[in-house]
């Protein structure tokens, strides 16, 4: 992969590790994540006049990258009403790497080189460990994490065909991002019968910022998409559960344990095999 791919993948990284902050420090999770696509929708939405329609090959992946994305909005907000960021982030990004490495041979034959196979299982295996130990969240809890990591690997290899039949990454982003931001709101009042909006209270202006940086992460990885293969890519994106451990401990109170450091050392050298 080239330098610039392997920057995007981790700058995507950072960027959804701090989100998913945003999210777990919400009280109201569901309302945070709705609140949260209102501002990736809005600024999503101008773009929708300025790109080309894309291609007709590439509109059944926005459809179901959108309908996916709202199911693991879902998902998460319910893996973390009994998890730390710490642990339940780990569970979810653990599953994905290997999941989209095969879904991206199946579906798009991309060929991944032996370091590049041995990085991506290095770096599920650390990410997977982070959340072993004492003190584990719940059971109901890690069962809905890793449903979540079975649908985020889902809509990346979406994704990760989608961008390409679409030709270009901005069309595509900007007609997913508005069908999810449409599709959320609608299942939110589904389940609560209202949606309240309060553009006064810190929450709400707090929740933007939170759908900004996921809008910005979003868009990142889908450019990154565009330019390689989305196993690699997407293992290197995962690293962002080293940097989710190092906000959950200096922002939100988490343990650091031991075992989660030198779990981190494990995905930092798969990430360094991806990238050689």
């Amino acid at each position: 992969m080239s330098a610039a791919v392997i920057g995007l993948a981790l700058f995507a990284a950072i960027l959804h590790a701090t989100w998913n902050a945003f999210l777990r420090s919400g009280g109201d999770r569901l309302w945070t994540v709705t609140v949260m696509s209102f501002a990736s929708t809005a600024v999503a939405l101008p773009f929708l006049f300025i790109y080309p329609l894309p291609p007709s090959a590439a509109w059944s992946c926005i459809f179901l990258s959108s309908i996916l994305q709202v199911g693991y909005s879902v998902f998460l907000v319910a893996a973390y009403r009994y998890g730390e960021l710490g642990q339940v982030y780990p569970i979810v990004r653990g599953t994905v790497p290997l999941l989209v490495t095969l879904g991206g041979f199946v579906a798009a034959g991309d060929y991944l080189d032996p370091f590049q196979i041995a990085g991506v299982i290095l770096i599920a295996l650390g990410i997977m460990s982070l959340s072993i130990g004492k003190g584990r969240p719940s059971t109901s809890s890690i069962l809905f994490a890793l449903a979540t990591g079975a649908i985020i690997a889902a809509y990346a290899t979406v994704d990760s065909i989608g961008v390409r039949r679409a030709g270009q990454s901005g069309a595509y982003t900007a007609w997913v991002l508005v069908l999810y931001g449409t599709l959320l709101p609608v299942m939110f009042i589904g389940m609560r019968r209202r949606l309240r909006v309060d553009f006064r209270a810190p929450d709400t202006w707090k929740a933007f910022g939170g759908g900004l940086v996921a809008m910005i992460a979003y868009g990142v990885v889908i450019a990154a998409f565009s330019l390689g293969p989305a196993g690699p890519i997407t293992a290197l994106r995962e690293t962002s559960v080293v940097f989710a451990v190092l906000i959950g401990w200096l922002f939100l109170g988490e343990t650091l344990t031991t075992r989660r450091i030198l779990a981190c050392i494990i995905v930092t050298a798969g990430a360094i095999l991806l990238g050689s």
